[in-house]
Parts: structure tokens; C-alpha cells; sequence
């Protein structure tokens, strides 16, 4: 079942959209159109977390393709550390170096792999029976595993392992953060985000004002000494300086503090948020029927442009949506 789960997802979460609402959303006023756009090689058909595919088999990430490309058998997993990582629906992981194609490592793992990270010479993976592991790059020896839990459906918003200061941790796939010392090879802390039955993943890991920031599709969780947990359906999620800004399934755009603390929102009923950037002092949210939100992060005050998009894979990139075989950049 785990083996073709990953696969089955994207598919899950169209059916489950489409059948969810025929409500759109439909702008007071449009401030006219959005004008910066710029074409594509080659059109997305596969993304992860930090990492997208092109029908061309090369690689996109958040700061723009990468002279590499991968095999036709293999799904993108990660850009972690110098290293591309992608891999076979059973288990064959390769790490190509982004900057020299010719250079890669091949790992036979028997098991599908949901995500993978790298530091150095160690190598974490999550597998897609919630299954998680670390590796010694070098002599491809096992290090650490154990079996995390059991998760029914995930939705493809899947956390590659997260490295920090002799930690790696894991975000599983049934709503939980496993903190593993790289040292002593042994599980410090195992911490619960949600309890949810389904579609329970984590769909978000950072380190923020020295917190671990932690979130799955209906809950968020802000991690020192005490655990704050708070009640989002989130589509999308940025970082500043000093908020958090998400998106929710209502249609809600929301800052919050990293204790997540409500600092401001505005509400843009049925609204479906594909994508969100936060630069300069605005954000740009994406919305599915053809809509560009600039929102002043000061105020929250709003305009709303019209955006030509297609159906398609979105990605988010560092100034620009790429969605399809289209650059929607953002100036």
C-alpha cells in the first residue's frame, strides 16, 4: 500500500478539491492586470517540499533550474546540501551534485521513500511507511531506524528531514516531530502536532526566533520549553522577519507571532491560495481563478490583479510563481 501511496496523493488532492466547494472566488474590485510574466523551457510535472521536475527531466528549485537532470523512473525529493536527491518508487535513492551532474550516489533501500535530506556524510530519510532512518554517506552503512507510526493518506506537501546543531529532525507523516540526536544515534523527543486520521503530515518545518515552528494541514505547533498549538487549515505558509504568515482553506491571509499570536488578517471568501511570497512589504498571494493579492503587511490593506494562469503544478519560487510552463515574477 505505502509504495504507491506517494504517488496516489496528487491525484486524492484534486478529487477531494474539486468535490469540495463550487463557490468561487470573485473580487469587489480588480486593480487591473499583472504584466510580469516570462516563459518556460519545459513544464513542471512533479514537486516536492524545496524542489520541482520538469517534463524535460531537469531540476527546478526556488532560485531557478539547475544543469541537472534526473532519470525517468525517479520522482524529485530534495535539494539538500549541495546534493539533489530523487529516487525510484522502489527505494533506489541517487544524490546528484547540483553542480556537476556527473557526480552521483546511489543508495538501494528496498522501501519508497517519502522524503531525504543530507549533511556532510549523513544521510536522514523518512520513508513512506513512516519508517525513519539515518546513513553514513560514505560507507552506505545503517546508523539509526525506527518505525515512527502508521499514516492512511498524506497529501504531497511531505517535510524533508531538518538538520540543526547535532539534531536532526524528522517530520512524519502522522502528525508528529521526532527529534534524533546525530551524535548518540538515539531518539531525544517525540512531540505529537496533530491527531488527525487523515492527511496528517507534517506540511511545514522551520526554525524561527528559536522555536521549532511545526505544522500539518489543520494544525500548527510552536515548540520551546512549553508546546503552543493552534487551530489553522492551512494552504500556504511564509516567513518574515518576525511573523508568520499563512493561508487557510477559508480564505483567510493571517500574520501571527511566532508564539501564534494573531497579529492581523483579512478574509477573501471561497478563496483557493496556490501560492504565497512575502518580500519586500508586501505579500503576493496566488489564488486559483486567475488572481494576483497584494497585501501592504503593515496594514493590510489589499489590491487585487488579474493573473493569466493555467491549470497545472504550482511552485513556489523566492520571487516568482511558477506554475505550468509559466513564470509569474514578482516585482
Amino acid at each position: 500500500m505505502y509504495k504507491y501511496l506517494i504517488f496516489l496523493v496528487p491525484l486524492l488532492v484534486l478529487f477531494f478539491s474539486a468535490c469540495s466547494t463550487k463557490e468561487v472566488y470573485k473580487p469587489k474590485k480588480v486593480s487591473g492586470e499583472w504584466r510580469h510574466y516570462a516563459p518556460m523551457d519545459s513544464e513542471i510535472i512533479d514537486r516536492s517540499s524545496n524542489i520541482a521536475l520538469l517534463e524535460n527531466q531537469k531540476v527546478l528549485t526556488k532560485n531557478g533550474e539547475l544543469n541537472v537532470t534526473i532519470g525517468k523512473n525517479q520522482r524529485v525529493i530534495s535539494l539538500s546540501d549541495g546534493w539533489v536527491l530523487s529516487s525510484s518508487i522502489d527505494g533506489n535513492l541517487t544524490l546528484t551534485s547540483q553542480n556537476n551532474n556527473s557526480i552521483r550516489k546511489d543508495f538501494q533501500l528496498k522501501n519508497t521513500i517519502a522524503s531525504a535530506s543530507v549533511n556532510g556524510d549523513m544521510l536522514a530519510v523518512l520513508f513512506a511507511d513512516d519508517e525513519i532512518a539515518l546513513y553514513d554517506i560514505p560507507s552506505k552503512s545503517l546508523l539509526f531506524k525506527e518505525q515512527s507510526g502508521a499514516s492512511v493518506a498524506s497529501d504531497m506537501r511531505i517535510v524533508n528531514p531538518y538538520f540543526m546543531k547535532g539534531l536532526v529532525i524528522f517530520a512524519t507523516l502522522d502528525g508528529k516531530i521526532i527529534i534524533v540526536s546525530t551524535k548518540m544515534k538515539k531518539e531525544l523527543r517525540t512531540v505529537i502536532v496533530s491527531s488527525a486520521d487523515y492527511f496528517n503530515n507534517i506540511i511545514d518545518l522551520n526554525l524561527f526566533d528559536n522555536k521549532i515552528v511545526a505544522s500539518t494541514d489543520t494544525k500548527m505547533l510552536s515548540l520551546t520549553k512549553k508546546e503552543l498549538r493552534q487551530k489553522y487549515e492551512i494552504r500556504n505558509i511564509a516567513y518574515g522577519k518576525k511573523e508568520i504568515f499563512i493561508t487557510t482553506k477559508q480564505g483567510e491571509v493571517i500574520a501571527l507571532t511566532p508564539d501564534l499570536q494573531v497579529i492581523s488578517k483579512v478574509k477573501f471568501p471561497f478563496a483557493h491560495f496556490l501560492g504565497l511570497i512575502n518580500k519586500g512589504d508586501k505579500l503576493y498571494a496566488l489564488e486559483k481563478e486567475g488572481y494576483l493579492i497584494v497585501i501592504n503587511k503593515e496594514t493590510f490593506d489589499y489590491k487585487v490583479k488579474k493573473v493569466d494562469i493555467d491549470e497545472g503544478f504550482v511552485f513556489t519560487g523566492k520571487d516568482l510563481f511558477y506554475v505550468d510552463d509559466k513564470e509569474i515574477v514578482i516585482k
